[in-house]
């Protein structure tokens, strides 16, 4: 039987051959090591233009609604841009006034909160050093700076651009004209992406990872957007039920916290824990918050979410957990919650093209084998 074409016994081709695909090897691990490190140092770079990206993906659908109805794409661009910009700017009204007033009257509180957890610290009274030092430290600290800078505290994107760093103001900035470049050029972005391949097959493949990045990434985060606002909204009616002051503030923080899972929700019920014995005089009542947080939280993880989501959408829970891990190692706050959003667009692009076929092309550079049938994940 006659060999390929292709194929060769000629030693010095084949050592050529293997030699490449080492340094080809070596390159790529290289690189997998160097990523997290360089995205850390670069972090003021990659930080804003990652969570820009996201944010302009998960806009395509409504930056194409709008498009589809004759608004040139600049315009369509900028309408959604102001939309989100208002969505953050109500966020900020929410959460941080109200926030704000909490911490400055902190100190104010300490008493009722150590009167609260009395019996706790008469069980362990080696820990009633360790509270009166901790108590003394954060009432002359932070807090006391908190109180001079009080009048400082942005209420609006405006405000919060304004009152930042300037490195921060910049990030910012940039983010925003990131996300609008990419809206108002996608639709020529997209199509010459898509002829800039060699054949037709390609192509299809090229429109077709595109368009389920887009739909996975918009699904995903219009539905869990619309889920934690719903919680927030249901928990903040609840803790206005009890009395508890600033209701909305306190559902804000549930939503927002909802966005990093696992971790998200616990750091949640603790502020609303905080938040008890501040104001209840009972460590009944005061436990009261957290637990109605932590009830509506069960509903929504183990019924509301999986129903909606559905399994198209639903991720591998320790591919969660190491993405939270790894982002969060390198980003801090912000990265944990960008983590899920990237391992959507990331585990799409693998279920689209193929894992070993994917690394098979960035290792050798081999045409992506566009027999298998692929769909959206």
């Amino acid at each position: 039987m006659s060999k390929p074409e292709n194929e060769t016994d000629d030693p010095a081709v084949l050592r050529h051959d293997k030699m490449i695909a080492t340094l080809n090897l070596f390159g790529a691990i290289g690189i997998f090591l160097a990523f997290p490190f360089v995205m850390m140092l670069g972090a003021e770079f990659f930080l804003p233009l990652a969570g820009a990206i996201i944010v302009a993906i998960a806009l395509v659908p409504s930056l194409e609604w709008l498009e589809r109805r004759g608004l040139p794409s600049a315009l369509a661009a900028a309408i959604c841009v102001l939309g989100f910009l208002l969505a953050v700017n109500a966020a900020l009204a929410v959460i941080v006034l109200p926030a704000s007033d909490w911490f400055i009257e902190l100190p104010e509180r300490l008493p009722r909160i150590r009167n609260n957890i009395a019996p706790l610290i008469d069980l362990y009274a080696n820990l009633q050093e360790f509270v009166d030092r901790s108590f003394a430290m954060v009432t002359s600290g932070p807090i006391a700076r908190a109180e001079a800078a009080g009048a400082t505290v942005p209420s609006s994107v405006v405000d919060l651009v304004a009152t930042s760093a300037p490195s921060a103001a910049i990030q910012i900035f940039f983010a925003i004209l990131v996300i609008f470049f990419l809206l108002a050029g996608w639709r020529r972005t997209r199509t010459r992406t898509i002829e800039a391949q060699d054949n037709f097959d390609n192509a299809l493949k090229t429109a077709r990872v595109i368009q389920n990045v887009v739909s996975a990434t918009s699904a995903y985060l219009g539905t869990i957007t619309l889920i934690n606002v719903t919680l927030g909204v249901t928990v903040a009616l609840a803790l206005w039920a009890i009395g508890l002051p600033s209701p909305l503030m306190w559902g804000g923080i549930v939503a927002l916290f909802n966005f990093i899972p696992y971790v998200g929700p616990i750091a949640a019920a603790l502020l609303l824990l905080a938040g008890g014995l501040m104001t209840y005089d009972t460590i009944g009542m005061a436990l009261l918050p957290a637990a109605i947080m932590a009830g509506f939280h069960l509903i929504e993880a183990n019924l509301v979410t999986p129903v909606v989501l559905g399994r198209r959408l639903t991720m591998n829970p320790l591919l969660i957990l190491i993405s939270l891990s790894y982002w969060g190692w390198i980003w801090g706050a912000p990265g944990a919650l960008l983590a899920v959003p990237i391992l959507v667009i990331v585990t799409t692009v693998f279920n689209s093209t193929g894992l070993p076929q994917f690394l098979d092309f960035l290792l050798h550079g081999n045409d992506i084998d566009d027999s298998k049938d692929t769909a959206t994940p």
